[in-house]
């Protein structure tokens, strides 16, 4: 997909990935992943979307509510996986909705990732539709308790990922003072 990745243990069957396209590489013959061609020069780092890992992606894909887009090979080295990724590249829901991932290994590729003291306590789901969102997770089987699905009165829907760290509770996005004056 042209990008650069940096990954970040957050447990043992967990991580956080950074991705950003890599203005190095030849673009692909296709629309990149998580809308990443729709990003102008400046843009600031975003909590855009999450993955669910599923054991049979052909069937979670089957049973869900929402068109979460074609089953993809990928391969990174010697790790190979399937991934959802709508043909435009575009996050489903605004990145609400998980891409689904199925990884063709034995051990989940953060079990190799130095473990820093990191984890996520909670990711918030907020969107102007919760029951909606909650349909979908159901209809994936996604029962994990540090999904919260919240109301978002107004502005676009978003992530908020709560992690633990050495120096205490952090959000992502980071949350900005007002600015002063």
């Amino acid at each position: 997909m042209a990008t650069h990745n940096r990954l970040l243990r957050l447990g043992d069957a967990l991580f956080l990935e950074v991705i950003a396209p890599n203005p190095l590489a030849s673009p692909p013959a296709r629309p990149r992943w998580f809308a990443l061609d729709t990003l102008q020069p400046g843009t600031e780092p975003a909590l855009a979307t999450w993955v669910a890992r599923s054991p049979d992606i052909q069937a979670s894909l089957a049973a869900s509510t929402e068109a979460l887009g074609a089953v993809e090979p990928m391969q990174r080295g010697a790790l190979h996986w399937l991934i959802t990724i709508p043909a435009d590249g575009a996050l489903p829901l605004q990145g609400i909705a998980p891409a689904l991932i199925e990884w063709q290994t034995q051990e989940h590729p953060a079990a190799k990732l130095p473990d820093l003291g990191l984890s996520l306590l909670q990711l918030e789901l907020l969107h102007p539709e919760p029951q909606r969102i909650a349909r979908l997770l159901g209809s994936l089987e996604i029962d994990d308790g540090r999904l919260r699905v919240g109301l978002l009165a107004q502005g676009s829907p978003r992530l908020v990922a709560h992690i633990q760290t050495p120096q205490g509770l952090r959000q992502l996005p980071l949350l900005r003072s007002p600015a002063p004056g």
